[in-house]
């Protein structure tokens, strides 16, 4: 098994830029979506494994491995089935940077993806709110996708972003060294343990939040999950629409295009050329 050194991996990065960036409009639409729906049925497999531990300080870091160790399936079938990724695809900067793609051709491969990665991570939501898994452990579970909407969307500025940026530094890391692997095995294992790392750290991921957060919001019009979830009225009422956009969405995207295109793609860009 062959594995490139990080200047080839800078090379595969800019070249698999110049790919996504000449995909078709509706081909790039649809493996969003799929890649959307793939990163939530990460999150949704992680608080099923780990709701309960979650829900007990005691137990709380070991839910938080268990969950990591879950949630990386979701990067991995976009890696390996196929899909775009708007976190991923911050690692487009490395091709602006090489002057093999134009930044209008990042930036609108960045709106359409997102808009995909959104639509198939709220439909996941949906079908989980109406598929009744919502009431495994007496509700809990539900009660717990309650509890970590509201603790996303009750993040001030800073913390939200900082938490972004530290997030996708680790998962354009985890793009990056699976680019060093040319067969399937060393792709899964080299992305394995930085996912499991970014997961278990509880570091913000924009695309992931956009499971997280509407599970939650459609949850908490069942009251027995809701009172299950101890999430005070107040919080509740604060966990809509709104404030999932504002308070939670746009500073850890702001700050998942820093950690990614600034930290790995630009300094990589910085260290290599």
């Amino acid at each position: 098994m062959a594995i490139l050194s990080p200047a080839q991996i800078f090379d595969h990065a800019v070249a698999a830029g110049v790919a996504k960036t000449g995909r078709k409009f509706l081909s790039t639409l649809v493996l969003a979506f799929l890649a959307g729906a793939f990163i939530a049925f990460g999150a949704e497999g992680s608080n099923m494994a780990a709701f309960n531990l979650l829900s007990k300080p005691e137990t709380y870091g070991l839910g938080r491995a268990l969950a990591g160790a879950v949630f990386g399936i979701g990067l991995m079938l976009v890696l390996i089935a196929g899909g775009e990724l708007f976190t991923g695809n911050c690692l487009i900067i490395a091709g602006v940077l090489d002057r093999k793609v134009s930044c209008s051709k990042m930036l609108l491969n960045w709106l359409v993806v997102y808009a995909g990665n959104f639509a198939g991570a709220l439909c996941i939501a949906y079908f989980m709110n109406v598929s009744g898994l919502f009431s495994g452990g007496g509700g809990l579970l539900g009660g717990m996708t309650i509890r970590i909407a509201a603790g996303k969307t009750a993040l001030s500025f800073w913390p939200a972003f900082v938490l972004g940026v530290l997030c996708n530094w680790m998962v354009c890391l985890a793009v990056w060294v699976s680019y060093a692997a040319d067969e399937l095995p060393g792709k899964l294992l080299a992305c394995f343990f930085v996912i499991f790392l970014f997961v278990t750290s509880g570091f913000e991921h924009s695309v992931a939040n956009m499971y997280y957060v509407p599970a939650g919001i459609f949850a908490k019009a069942n009251g027995a999950w809701a009172a299950v979830s101890g999430v005070p009225a107040s919080q509740l009422e604060s966990l809509n629409w709104g404030n999932f956009v504002v308070k939670n969405l746009f500073p850890v995207t702001l700050g998942n295009i820093a950690g990614g295109s600034g930290m790995v793609g630009a300094l990589y860009w910085l260290g290599l050329k």
